[in-house]
């Protein structure tokens, strides 16, 4: 009977090793896959995060790159820009160095001019004396011309001459008509009146009518209880070179005096 007992024992051990076996085999295999599982994640994350990592650091580079490119062309133009600006405050400088060398020029031109003609004025101041004692000068044109501008508008020029027995300035009225066969047109003057004592020079511009043709030119004068009447053919001379196209054009009237021809 005791044999019998432990035969009936032996198989019941070997099949609860074996399943104890199986079991830890099982644990075992399942642990394996657990670590290769973990290890192909943190594989796979490493090759994610470096990826990540370097096209995140290259952006980084590119945008830097860009950055220090766009700030060396902002420095070239600055510098281009300082370079213009530090020429033009040189050209100021000079063109600023020739101005006051010409302003002291003009002003010593003109400091001469005014002792010229202080000393001119002076002059004629003893000469008209010198004339008002010996009886004085009757009155007379002593310079006459006529020239075309454009716009069918004409330039007068009349020098006249006259010193009074008493050396003193009298009153010039002029008076200037155009004439032809037919007709007559009386030219209106500005001013209207002179003051006379030596010379006065007569000057303006007139426009001619539509139509009318003069062959002559009468000049009136009246001065002191002096009369004197000219009369001239009306002729242009020779034409004027480099006329301009509009009276706008045209300086002042001439001031020069008539230069005999």
């Amino acid at each position: 009977m005791t044999q019998t007992h432990e035969d009936k024992t032996k198989p019941s051990r070997g099949r609860k090793n074996r399943q104890l076996g199986s079991a830890n085999g099982m644990l075992v295999l399942f642990v394996v896959a657990m670590i290769a599982t973990a290890l192909v994640a943190l594989l796979f994350g490493q090759k994610i995060g470096y990826q990540r990592g370097y096209h995140s650091s290259q952006s980084a580079l590119s945008k830097n790159t860009d950055g220090e490119a766009l700030s060396t062309e902002q420095v070239k133009e600055l510098k281009r820009k300082n370079e213009i600006l530090n020429n033009d405050v040189a050209t100021a400088k000079q063109e600023l160095a020739i101005s006051l060398t010409n302003l002291d020029e003009l002003r010593r031109i003109d400091e001469e001019l005014k002792v010229n003609n202080r000393q001119l004025s002076q002059v004629n101041d003893v000469f008209t004396d010198f004339i008002a004692e010996k009886g004085g000068m009757p009155l007379a044109v002593i310079g006459a011309k006529i020239e075309p501008l454009p716009e069918q508008a004409f330039e007068y020029r009349f020098d006249v001459a006259m010193v009074s027995r008493d050396g003193s300035a009298k009153t010039l009225t002029p008076k200037l008509t155009l004439l032809n066969d037919d007709s007559l047109v009386e030219v209106p003057l500005e001013p209207k009146r002179y003051d006379i004592n030596g010379v006065a020079r007569i000057r303006g511009r007139f426009m001619m009518p539509d139509g009318f043709k003069p062959l002559q030119i009468k000049l009136n004068l009246k001065a002191n209880g002096q009369s004197v009447e000219q009369i001239y053919d009306w002729s242009l001379g020779k034409s004027i070179e480099n006329m301009p196209l509009s009276l706008e054009e045209l300086p002042e009237v001439d001031e020069n005096p008539v230069e005999p021809e």
